[in-house]
């Protein structure tokens, strides 16, 4: 449970502040409570796909990687939650159901995102099945699906 707390933490800093050793994550890391050692530090950027890019001042900071800054900010053109009605738990996964025909293409937009949270779908007409990784919850997967699906859980509520 640590692991992913960490790794959603790293995801947060880096897409909204300018950062640029590792050092000062740690620091901003600790701030929220989370210890790290440098050497697991090193380890989660490199399994979130993390990499240092230019800032415009002749220094370097880090980046999240395409896929996941396209999933925090979804196409206008993308219509997906509208087709969501109702997400139900059970025994630690997830199940969303949706309007028949659209399960296949929302599993895939979920899988497409390649979250940490997320091992992968498993598609119908109208039902997917979500499966988490292991040491991940349920209210970090619902974190993570409002994160890519933003309004999710609201449509749901309707």
């Amino acid at each position: 449970m640590q692991k992913t707390k960490r790794l959603l933490a790293i995801e947060k800093f880096i897409s909204e502040e300018s950062i640029s050793t590792q050092e000062e994550l740690i620091r901003k890391l600790k701030g929220k409570g989370i210890s790290c050692t440098q050497a697991t530090l090193s380890r989660n950027l490199r399994q979130l796909g993390i990499g240092r890019i230019p800032d415009g001042n002749g220094r370097y900071k880090y980046s999240l990687p395409e896929k996941i800054r396209s999933a925090e900010k979804p196409s206008p053109n993308l219509n997906i939650v509208p087709v969501i009605q109702d997400i139900v738990e059970a025994k630690g996964l997830m199940v969303i159901k949706t309007i028949p025909g659209n399960a296949s293409n929302t599993a895939f937009f979920i899988d497409s995102t390649g979250r940490y949270e997320i091992a992968g779908t498993i598609a119908g007409d109208d039902t997917i099945l979500v499966i988490p990784r292991d040491g991940v919850t349920i209210q970090q997967v619902h974190t993570c699906l409002e994160i890519i699906l933003p309004g999710i859980h609201e449509q749901v509520k309707k």
